[in-house]
C-alpha cells in the first residue's frame, strides 16, 4: 500500500480531505497505539475516512478512525474505532486551541505513516469549502491538464 521514500512508509492517505477542505497548516502528530494496532497498521489496513481530531481536556483525541483488528491477534485485540490520544507538544496543542475555537477551522487527519519505526499522523489546519469551490478546482485541473496536453503536442 505505502511507498518507501526517504525512511516514511504511508499506511493510510485522506485523499478526500484535500478535496472538501482548505488546509490552511499541517502539523506532525505521534499516536498511542497498542500493540495490535501497530501490527495491523504495519500490514497497511487503516481508513481514515470520516475522521477528524479535537481537543477534550487539554488532550489532542483521534476520533473515528478504523483500524482493522489484527488476524493473528488473540483476545487482547483491539477496537477498531476506539478513540486515540495524540502526541503534540503542549505549546503546538495550545496554539491549535486557540485556531480551533475560531469560525469554522476544524483539524482533519491527511497520512498516516511510519518513520524510523514511529507511526506519526499528518493533521491539517482545515476550514470547509463550498461546492463552488470544488468546482473552481477541479475546472483549473482540467485547465492545467488540457494545458500540458497541448504543450507535449507542441514538443512533437
Amino acid at each position: 500500500m505505502g511507498t518507501v521514500a526517504e525512511g516514511i512508509k504511508i499506511v493510510s492517505e485522506n485523499r478526500k480531505a484535500r478535496h472538501d477542505y482548505h488546509i490552511h497548516e499541517t502539523y506532525e502528530a505521534g499516536l498511542v497505539l497498542t500493540g495490535t494496532e501497530v501490527k495491523s497498521l504495519r500490514a497497511g489496513r487503516a481508513n481514515l475516512k470520516d475522521s477528524y481530531a479535537r481537543v477534550d481536556n487539554g488532550e489532542l483525541m483521534l476520533h473515528n478512525m478504523h483500524i482493522s483488528p489484527y488476524d493473528q491477534g488473540n483476545r487482547f485485540n483491539h477496537e477498531p474505532l476506539r478513540m486515540r490520544k495524540l502526541l503534540m507538544h503542549r505549546v503546538e496543542i495550545n496554539k491549535l486551541i486557540g485556531k480551533t475555537k475560531e469560525k469554522g477551522y476544524t483539524l482533519v487527519p491527511l497520512k498516516l505513516y511510519f518513520t524510523r519505526g514511529k507511526a506519526k499522523l499528518e493533521l491539517g489546519l482545515a476550514s470547509g469549502k463550498h461546492t463552488y469551490d470544488k468546482r473552481q478546482d477541479i475546472a483549473e485541473r482540467d485547465a492545467k491538464r488540457e494545458m500540458d496536453r497541448e504543450f507535449r503536442e507542441r514538443q512533437k
